[in-house]
């Protein structure tokens, strides 16, 4: 599995191209130099970085996602599960709620969530 992680600059990059993808090499070059201040070199060493770990790629000159936002956020929440609580949800939920009050709205949403697995 390819390294699920990305820091902070390199999510910000990924929040880029997943907002407007598909999008030329040209144009991610320019959001880049608008919102982080990177040189075309850094997009290009980012970008193949984050191509090689199987979340974009570029072809002819397009970068798309190889993987959605929803998925990868739902790979990396799984590999937290798998590495924190030994793949427990019941025991992530259990320290989730012991520090934060979940609201009627909350657990109403889990229990729909919960009933439409059971279907």
């Amino acid at each position: 599995m390819w390294k699920v992680r990305l820091g902070e600059v390199e999510s910000h990059f990924a929040d880029i191209v997943w907002q407007n993808e598909p999008i030329s090499t040209k144009e991610l070059v320019e959001l880049c130099q608008n919102e982080l201040n990177w040189r075309r070199t850094t997009t290009y060493t980012v970008l193949k970085k984050l191509c090689e770990r199987g979340i974009f790629k570029t072809e002819n000159s397009i970068v798309t996602s190889l993987i959605s936002k929803d998925e990868f956020c739902a790979i990396q929440s799984e590999k937290f599960v798998d590495d924190t609580f030994e793949g427990s949800l019941p025991a992530f939920i259990a320290a989730f709620a012991s520090r934060k009050k979940l609201s009627e709205k909350d657990l109403d949403e889990i229990r729909h969530l919960i009933d439409n697995f059971k279907r």
